[in-house]
């Protein structure tokens, strides 16, 4: 009988593992069918610098500690996650092969030398959370407040907040009750499925609200917290993928392609440069070919954006760092970054899943620019790059602003007037000012 209840709960893991596997493997599909909807950008130059930037800002968390205290308390919970996987991976093995603490006989002492370690660990995240759950919800934090972030923004942070706390709690219950079931030598079952790993540092603290429980009892609640804990944490690997903690994967890929360059630095617009060099009689290879495949000027909608700005929009947390830092922001007008990231990564899943559906140039009569980003918005920017520098990972909102601005620009000509006068001098004098290069010293003649 003992045989087959084992045989039965391993099943019914494996079963739960699988669906889990299959859930986030078909998620982690759609969102990369998604991001290469974007054009095509080559970032595979500079291969060491690119890993050495992802080393110190997504490994390293560089950018978090420039507030030092916030940024160790994110660093307690992204060591934890990382760390703690360890006793994950055991947990697993247990569900898969029908054993307890299947580690521990080869670990000796210092197993229960690492379970403190990760109890320790474990407090750390519950001490955290506690602390970015009270700074989102008692307004300590007004970027957590601003006009994008509405009720589900809101509601996703605290979702994940408070689910961690919970595993955490599960994580001290399985080890408290496994603490009161290793003294139970009146059951021959006990001594052969909890074998003595020694007393846990934090959930000992838990044991007097055990201690007086049957053996029965016991094993109900240890084993009602195992399946919680796995079951909880298989639930969090699917929820993640469709929330603003996507980053907690995606940080990593999107640090190492960031753009190397200097961020004063605004590129050509390749299409306009191929039709330049096309109109002066260069020839630079492919031109012709570049030219034909010209179908809009800056960008309307996702597909016109590149992979890489579909790839920040996913990766963003939702800090609001960047527009805490946007001069356009404080000084009251329409613009956040963190809003011009949100609505192109909510346009970019509604637009993958009708693209899904009915096959790629499916037209839904709406458009990221319009619909989700207003002309109001982007024209506020000043290009002072003060969002990239202010992103922890390296997202750049304002690459998004410049093609966007640049379709108003040059498939709308929508610019303000005062602009177009500007972009006509130029045009026609090399410089923003209404006279000729000629006449451009002409200044100097009148000093004595």
């Amino acid at each position: 009988m003992e045989l087959f209840t084992s045989l039965i709960q391993q099943l019914f893991f494996l079963s739960a593992l699988a669906a889990a596997v299959i859930a986030v493997t078909l998620r982690v599909q759609r969102i990369a069918a998604n991001i290469s909807l974007g054009r095509p950008l080559d970032r595979t130059d500079r291969p060491l610098e690119r890993l050495k930037t992802m080393l110190l800002i997504a490994f390293g968390q560089k950018k978090m500690f420039d507030k030092p205290l916030v940024g160790l308390m994110h660093f307690v919970i992204y060591a934890a996650f990382i760390i703690i996987n360890i006793e994950l991976l055991e947990i697993v093995l247990d569900g898969l092969l029908g054993t307890h603490r299947l580690f521990a006989p080869y670990l000796g002492s210092s197993y229960s030398l690492l379970l403190n370690f990760f109890e320790l660990l474990a407090l750390g995240v519950v001490i955290t959370c506690v602390i970015f759950l009270a700074r989102r919800n008692l307004k300590l934090v007004p970027r957590f407040w601003s006009r994008e972030m509405t009720k589900w923004p809101r509601m996703d942070a605290n979702i994940i907040l408070t689910t961690e706390i919970a595993l955490m709690f599960c994580l001290f219950t399985m080890n408290a009750t496994d603490s009161v079931l290793q003294t139970r030598e009146d059951s021959t079952y006990v001594m052969a499925h909890y074998p003595k790993v020694g007393t846990f540092l934090i959930s000992s603290l838990l044991v007097p609200l055990f201690k007086d429980l049957d053996t029965s009892t016991l094993i109900v609640l240890e084993r009602g917290a195992w399946w919680l804990h796995i079951l909880g944490i298989m639930s969090f690997a699917i929820y993640v993928t469709y929330s603003k903690h996507l980053h907690i994967a995606l940080a990593f890929p999107n640090t190492y392609f960031s753009n190397l360059e200097s961020k004063g630095k605004i590129e050509n617009m390749p299409v306009v440069t191929a039709e330049v060099k096309s109109m002066l009689g260069i020839n630079n290879g492919n031109g012709e070919a570049t030219l034909q495949e010209i179908t809009r000027f800056g960008a309307k909608d996702v597909e016109d954006l590149t992979w890489k700005n579909l790839m920040d929009a996913y990766s963003c947390t939702e800090c609001g760092r960047c527009t805490a830092s946007c001069p356009a922001n404080i000084t009251g007008k329409m613009l956040s970054p963190r809003k011009i990231m949100m609505d192109t990564r909510d346009r970019l899943e509604e637009k993958g899943e009708l693209i899904a559906k009915f096959g790629k140039g499916y037209d839904d009569g709406k458009s990221l620019y319009g619909d989700y980003i207003t002309k109001e918005e982007i024209m506020a920017c000043t290009t002072c790059n003060a969002c990239v520098e202010a992103c922890p990972i390296n997202i750049s909102p304002l690459d998004v602003i410049m093609q966007v601005r640049q379709y108003v620009a040059m498939e709308e000509s929508a610019t303000p007037p005062s602009w177009n006068s500007m972009f006509a001098n130029i045009e026609n004098n090399a410089a923003p000012w209404a006279f000729s290069a000629s006449d451009r010293f002409n200044w100097a003649s009148e000093i004595k």
